[in-house]
């Protein structure tokens, strides 16, 4: 049995490095014909009128930057109560910048897209009038309400430069980037908000790839164009908030700036319990990094030590989009994290450190034949028990992959529910981005993914037998007035709820996965439970919230007290 399994994994990996194609969705059907999941999700996208193209730039995949992608983000721009979609894209390349430039300019150009809930099923793109369309090679968002006047603010990433857009609260959006001191070079890729220090104002970590030269052109033909290693790694770069609509660059004071890397995807949260928020980076092919958070506004590099910096075999991996979750159900946040190989699911043993179960979980060997990059942890069913969602595609040519879904068993275990979970899912497209979140507050999660060169993907989720749930709506004590209490979005509490004999955990994080950000609502499943029983919060602050006899079934606003 052992040696069948070493078998499969090693002709998955050599099928994998020759660029082939997948199997195909009739045998992974035969593979999985006694899976049974009521998940199950269809393509909205035209339904929903959202016709959102992402750009490589060229006219055919040739560089580094091209092949790295672009990402999403959910946010209720308007706070009306519906997460609101943008969707990001790059720019048209000149001849200097890719082998492949384009015979004659794209007309309509490339653009980045918002596009407004409209809260029946559709959307109105409102991307002029909202003044996000930049001028960028745009690859990731995050949002968080950085100066805690009630509506969520954008952070745009790309090639040269980042751009900080402040919510004006009536529709549009201003470049303040340049009177928030945020100055930037390089190539900045997945970001994300954090109070590190629990001032109550959020602080922003950038992740910035590689020192990019397009004029390098030394590869082996196979390779298609230059790889990570062939460039030089990145310092990543921290600025702490000052709570007056400026930022204050603290990269090499904090001990961040110690750390070469080459960044993919960034998150944060609190995974050992001590009330301070970590940093968890994603890096391709070099070591991972995990920065522990020492409370006097300075971090530690501790990955190798907590057994999060490497893969299964000790290899530096293409790692792509990481997530912060209890997966395992102990009360504790584990990892996952996305890659070009077989994905790890890192259990958090309660240690300072975790444990690898991607073998024993049933994900790892499953994933092996693709290149994971977007995925949501989330319980899709509301049987609760999260599961996975995994979006595929080419590495380094423009390669197809149906998509995976794995159903949460309990406990850290997995069944592969792909074939029963909707034909959207075996429509094989290159993809790279995802971001998750009930747009249709109908209690079923949904997500958006972003294809590499082609149009974007809505997925509705349509689980049938689902149980029930409840989302938690967080918002903190700190306003523009009020300057106690924790950030406005409630970014880093920590939730723990009661249910049906039953306690779930769950931390507010901004950016998750790759280039991506999901809706800042909670969800929990709860199964057949009628009731919630207790829910507390811990908010960053220090204060706690308790709620007891709740209903379920709704989106559940939770303040900090004053």
């Amino acid at each position: 049995m052992q040696l069948r399994l070493l078998l499969i994994l090693g002709l998955a990996s050599t099928a994998l490095a020759q660029g082939t194609a997948p199997t195909s969705p009739q045998s992974r059907a035969a593979e999985n014909s006694g899976a049974k999941s009521a998940i199950r999700f269809e393509d909205a996208t035209a339904r929903a009128g959202i016709d959102a193209t992402d750009s490589i730039g060229s006219a055919q995949l040739g560089s580094l930057l091209e092949g790295t992608g672009a990402g999403c983000v959910w946010f209720d721009y308007n706070n009306d109560g519906l997460p609101d979609l943008y969707v990001l894209s790059g720019r048209t390349l000149p001849p200097s910048m890719t082998p492949h430039p384009l015979a004659s300019a794209p007309n309509p150009p490339p653009q980045n897209h918002l596009y407004r809930n409209n809260g029946n099923g559709t959307f109105t793109d409102v991307t002029e009038k909202a003044g996000l369309n930049p001028d960028l090679y745009s690859v990731a968002v995050t949002a968080a309400d950085y100066d805690n006047d009630g509506y969520e603010d954008l952070l745009v990433t790309g090639y040269g430069r980042v751009i900080l857009y402040h919510n004006n609260g009536n529709g549009t959006f201003t470049d303040v980037t340049e009177k928030a001191g945020l100055k930037v070079d390089g190539w900045s890729i997945s970001s994300t908000w954090l109070d590190y220090d629990r001032d109550g104002c959020v602080d922003l970590f950038v992740g910035r790839y590689v020192k990019f030269d397009p004029n390098y052109h030394n590869y082996y033909a196979a390779d298609n164009y230059p790889g990570p290693l062939d460039y030089e790694g990145e310092t990543n770069k921290l600025f702490h908030n000052n709570c007056d609509g400026t930022f204050t660059d603290v990269t090499e004071k904090s001990g961040i700036g110690a750390s070469i890397g080459r960044t993919m995807g960034v998150t944060a949260a609190d995974f050992d319990g001590d009330g301070w928020p970590d940093i968890y980076v994603a890096n391709d092919r070099t070591e991972n990094f995990l920065f522990h958070n020492k409370h006097d506004g300075t971090f530690e590099e501790i990955a190798s030590d907590a057994g999060v910096a490497y893969g299964q075999n000790g290899e530096a991996t293409s790692s792509m989009g990481p997530i912060f979750a209890d997966i395992t159900g102990s009360g504790r946040l584990d990892l996952w994290v996305s890659d070009a190989h077989y994905n790890r699911l890192m259990k958090n043993n309660g240690k300072g450190g975790f444990d690898d179960i991607g073998i024993a979980s049933g994900l790892s060997q499953a994933n092996a034949q693709y290149v994971s990059w977007g995925s949501g942890v989330y319980d899709f069913d509301n049987d609760g028990w999260l599961d996975i969602l995994i979006f595929h595609g080419g590495l380094i040519h423009m390669i197809p992959q149906e998509h995976s879904v794995f159903h949460g068993l309990g406990q850290g275990h997995f069944e592969d529910v792909s074939e029963t979970a909707g034909s959207v899912l075996n429509t094989r497209t290159v993809a790279r981005g995802a971001c998750f979140a009930d747009y249709d507050n109908d209690g079923r999660v949904d997500a958006y993914v972003v294809n590499l060169g082609a149009k974007g993907s809505l997925l509705h989720n349509v689980s049938t037998g689902t149980g029930h749930w409840v989302a938690i709506r967080l918002k903190g004590a700190r306003t523009e007035k009020n300057k106690a209490g924790s950030n406005r979005d409630g970014i880093g509490a920590r939730v723990e709820l009661w249910a049906g004999g039953r306690e779930q955990v769950a931390e507010r994080v901004a950016s998750s996965g790759y280039l991506s950000q999901d809706d800042g609502r909670l969800h929990f499943g709860l199964g057949a439970a009628s009731k919630v029983d207790k829910i507390v919060v811990h908010w960053p602050s220090g204060r706690e919230t308790t709620l007891e006899n709740q209903s379920v079934d709704r989106v559940l606003t939770v303040e900090e007290p004053q």
